[in-house]
């Protein structure tokens, strides 16, 4: 009994990068900037949308969304990474391990369904635009975004639960940067078959299912633009896709080769790079791709600034 509540009594020891002393600190310099740079645009963008009545359409509706997911998202786990470079000590309490856990994997399912919609309303507006104002109604996206939400809270309920209730016969070095279920279930002491196959059973309809939608959407989204004789049409229509595309394929890039690979076709460091990769860099280039390639919310920017200024 001892062994086991030893986890809980003196928490974890999050090894991180601490077998690479001299990237650590390179790694809290880029790290803290790349996090002020997710807080200020993620920031910016809720701001920006609220503030300017042109963005207050169902699409900026969505990306304020992903922005305070983003916000929440990287402030859930780069806090504590940085503490954890920055210093000697790499322990975290149990009840810190516990509430990373549960916040970080509700709003990273919470992101991968708020993707599938968000293609969704493009697809409406590239091939329905007519009808887009009837469907994309704004008590439709409030049920749209409250699924997604909901999701997210729901399979972390199920899967961290399932996960903390494992015996970790006073096993308490994490080899990875912050508390991830498939890393707390390599530290289990039992068999964990069952929770295997519940986290590839969350991985495909967290994954799996939402990337089929997205690409079902597109795919449908190509056919309609390839029938726009205009070529300003085309264009229109392509970069109407294109920053939420991109989006796409680095977030459930990155998600996916850590979730779905087999762990043991990929070396640690690996799955540490690619981990920090969907936790730091992804946050912050969302804001960056929505408002370099969106007219819109530069045009909004500017308004912005100029009135601050």
């Amino acid at each position: 009994m001892q062994w086991t509540n030893g986890s809980r009594l003196l928490g974890f020891i999050l090894v991180g990068f601490s077998d690479r002393p001299q990237l650590q600190l390179i790694l809290f310099g880029v790290i803290l900037f790349l996090y002020f740079m997710t807080l200020l645009g993620n920031s910016t963008i809720i701001l920006v949308s609220l503030l300017d009545s042109k963005l207050h359409n169902p699409m900026y509706f969505f990306l304020s969304h992903l922005s305070f997911l983003d916000l929440c998202f990287s402030s859930s786990i780069i806090p504590q990474l940085l503490v954890n470079l920055g210093s000697s000590d790499k322990s975290i309490t149990y009840g810190g391990c516990v509430v990373q856990l549960y916040v970080s994997l509700a709003l990273g399912s919470t992101e991968c369904v708020l993707l599938a919609v968000m293609s969704y309303d493009r697809y409406v507006a590239v091939c329905r635009p007519l009808h887009y104002a009837f469907v994309m109604h704004p008590r439709f996206c409030n049920i749209l975004a409250s699924m997604a939400w909901l999701s997210g809270v729901t399979t972390t309920l199920i899967q961290s639960t399932f996960t903390l209730q494992l015996p970790f016969c006073g096993n308490r070095k994490v080899d990875h940067f912050f508390c991830e279920v498939p890393v707390l279930i390599k530290l289990a002491c039992v068999d964990t078959t069952f929770n295997q196959a519940e986290l590839f059973v969350a991985s495909v309809l967290f994954l799996v299912v939402p990337l089929s939608l997205i690409l079902l959407s597109y795919g449908n989204i190509a056919q309609a633009v390839l029938k726009i004789k205009s070529a300003i049409g085309r264009h229109k229509a392509f970069r109407t896709c294109s920053s939420h595309l991109m989006v796409v394929i680095i977030f459930y890039g990155t998600i996916i080769f850590m979730y779905l690979q087999p762990a043991k076709s990929r070396s640690k460091d690996q799955g540490k790079f690619v981990s920090l990769f969907y936790t730091v860099v992804t946050p912050m280039l969302n804001p960056l791709i929505y408002t370099l390639r969106n007219k819109e919310v530069k045009a909004a920017l500017k308004k912005f600034m100029g009135k601050t200024l």
